[in-house]
């Protein structure tokens, strides 16, 4: 079975996000780069599908030349080999994104073809199903729980405390959710081996952009919470501000 995980260099979840001084973009410098978290549950995933059902997996990056090192580990993980499509876009947006994706997708041959559920930089959650599209490829997203058997899969999706399960026909595309496994840690031998492991390395293809940046501003801070007693006496008071200050009521 053939495998293809598209993976996304992101800042990291803990950085501190400032806005640079064009107003338009974010600060790059002293800025911490990983794996996009919800993307290493998809590589997780490809991995234990290989080990299951043997096969290949490949992981498929679209990002700048400083994203071999996650490239890297994604290959530490147990990935097999790698494909790295050079773009020094900057601001490339979610759709320009899923088409040059497509593009060189389309070279490639693949049972399944992997995302993780969002990128944590942007939270667009559009890419994937983007790239579905442009591919017409059957897509499920947002998969917690997934099953394999006779050419098919068996996605299970927890939407409002419930349950849905979808079934389709390979080849498909899948955008993996929390919960779909636990990523394992790069071993010391895995991230020996990764340097040997193939990284073709190839252009891009320009894509036009459709969205435009006119202003990035931090939101409004919290005002300070107001206290308005304590126990039962405090109600009527409460259910006042609540109707005429908050107007929620």
């Amino acid at each position: 079975m053939k495998i293809v995980v598209c993976i996304k260099r992101v800042p990291d979840t803990e950085t501190k996000v400032r806005v640079a001084s064009d107003g338009k973009s974010l600060e790059k410098q002293g800025v911490n780069h990983v794996l996009n978290p919800y993307d290493e549950y998809a590589v997780e995933e490809a991995i234990r599908i290989k080990e299951k059902h043997e096969g290949e997996v490949t992981v498929v990056c679209l990002g700048p030349k400083e994203a071999a090192q996650v490239i890297r580990n994604a290959l530490a993980m147990g990935a097999d080999k790698a494909v790295h499509l050079l773009d020094e876009e900057p601001d490339r947006d979610p759709i320009s994104a899923a088409r040059a994706l497509a593009e060189a997708l389309k070279e490639m041959e693949f049972d399944i073809l992997f995302f993780g559920r969002l990128a944590v930089d942007d939270q667009s959650a559009q890419v994937g199903p983007a790239v579905a599209h442009l591919l017409d490829l059957p897509c499920v997203i947002d998969v917690g729980k997934l099953e394999i058997e006779d050419g098919k899969v068996k996605a299970y999706r927890e939407v409002d405390a419930e349950t849905y399960v979808v079934e389709a026909t390979l080849p498909v595309v899948l955008t993996a959710n929390k919960g779909l496994n636990e990523p394992r840690y790069p071993s010391l031998k895995g991230i020996m081996a990764a340097k040997k492991k193939p990284l073709e390395e190839k252009p891009a293809v320009a894509q036009p952009s459709g969205t435009k940046i006119s202003k990035m501003e931090y939101p409004p801070e919290r005002q300070a919470g107001k206290i308005v007693g304590k126990g039962t006496e405090a109600v009527p008071e409460l259910v006042r501000l609540l109707h005429e200050e908050a107007k929620v009521i």
